[in-house]
């Protein structure tokens, strides 16, 4: 009779051992079974005409991407497009890329990645005065400049989006730069603008067009700016801020204020 005792409980003894084993253990087991979110990965992809400063402009903003935990690769060759499968890993691409030719072939694979949900961001020249014979290029960014009348003018950024997590909090601003004007998609979300003048264009004068605006191609997010002719331009703290915020905003990042 007590060897039977004794062995109930020793069977009481070893299930609560199991079970408080379990209670302790069984949370970081299901843990360890939950897929670990990947890094944020972009693409800077930078050429084309230096007078708009691409590489400086890639050191003022590869090494804040990455401090935003983003492993960042650049690329001096369009040919990065090409990979259509590896480009559709990514959560953003950033060009910094004015005029130059864009083949066929590189100019499906970035229409493809960013039709599939990849994000493309940039500003200026870089994204929005680049491969000027591709409209199915320009169709995807939502703009194309034409002119910057009188060159490097002093003009008004006005935020008419103070809601907008890419602008909120942010106040209108000088800027000393290239007042772009532009042919622009209708469909963009416009988020400032600047008003001409008309002193180097009588016949634009009150012309209020889009300095920043953010878009959908396919699945994809396109941010936009006209700000940032050269590096200097982001000693702005407001240019420097929205092109930050825009990024973010294209990679799916939250922003929320």
């Amino acid at each position: 009779m007590a060897k039977k005792k004794n062995f109930i409980g020793f069977l009481y003894g070893s299930v609560r051992f199991i079970l408080i084993i379990d209670i302790l253990f069984f949370p970081l087991f299901l843990r360890s079974q939950q897929p670990v979110k990947s890094e944020r990965s972009v693409l800077i992809v930078w050429g084309g005409w230096e007078g708009h400063e691409p590489k400086q402009c890639v050191d003022i903003f590869a090494p804040w991407l990455e401090e935003q935990g983003f492993k960042v690769e650049i690329s001096t060759t369009l040919d990065s497009y090409l990979d259509v499968e590896n480009l559709k890993k990514l959560d953003l691409i950033v060009q910094i890329y004015t005029m130059s030719t864009i083949s066929s072939e590189q100019e499906r694979g970035l229409l493809e990645a960013v039709k599939s949900g990849v994000g493309l961001a940039g500003w200026h020249g870089g994204l929005a005065d680049a491969f000027r014979s591709n409209t199915e290029y320009q169709f995807m960014v939502g703009g194309q400049w034409v002119a910057h009348p009188g060159g490097i003018v002093d003009y008004e950024v006005n935020i008419i989006d103070h809601d907008d997590p890419i602008t909120n909090g942010l106040s209108d601003f000088k800027m000393q730069s290239e007042q772009y004007y532009m042919h622009v998609d209708p469909i963009n979300e416009v988020l400032a603008t600047t008003t001409f003048s008309g002193e180097h264009a009588p016949w634009i004068e009150g012309v209020v067009m889009p300095v920043v605006w953010k878009k959908m191609y396919g699945k994809g997010r396109v941010f936009y700016t006209s700000l940032g002719h050269v590096a200097k331009d982001f000693e702005v703290p407001q240019a420097r801020e929205i092109v930050e915020r825009g990024m973010l905003w294209a990679a799916r990042v939250n922003i929320e204020e």
